[in-house]
């Protein structure tokens, strides 16, 4: 059974960083797309980052390019989402997801449809 747990979230400042962390089970790490979306209050759900299977190639939306990284541990089964130079616009539950076996990012992400998996969600907080 594919579950994802994530974890990591917190009440951060202005200009700080984060990393969250999403435990994966049921399916071997580098064989899926994963990706980390988020979800801020009255608005839908959008696409953050998505790590490819394979080779683990990225993907990130424009609002976050260059302030955050995803990366993953496959001794560990886990994927992080590295986050930098946080704003209150990045206030948001994050939510781990995974992408069907045959899917890549290039081809997939940030459609929120194709995910086959949802994880719990963990809340970040960015304010004085």
């Amino acid at each position: 059974q594919v579950q994802l747990v994530e974890s990591g979230g917190d009440l951060v400042k202005p200009g700080g960083s984060l990393r969250l962390s999403c435990v994966a089970s049921g399916f071997r790490l580098d064989s899926r797309s994963i990706a980390y979306f988020r979800q801020a209050p009255g608005k839908e759900r959008e696409g953050v980052s998505c790590l490819s299977r394979g080779y683990g190639t990225t993907r990130h939306a424009n609002s976050v390019k260059g302030r955050f990284t995803i990366s993953r541990d496959s001794a560990k089964k886990t994927v992080y989402l590295q986050m930098s130079k946080l704003q209150p616009e990045d206030t948001a539950t994050y939510y781990c997801a995974v992408y069907p076996v045959e899917r890549r990012c290039d081809d997939t992400f940030p459609l929120r449809e194709l995910v086959e998996v949802w994880g719990q969600g963990t809340l970040v907080t960015v304010s004085d």
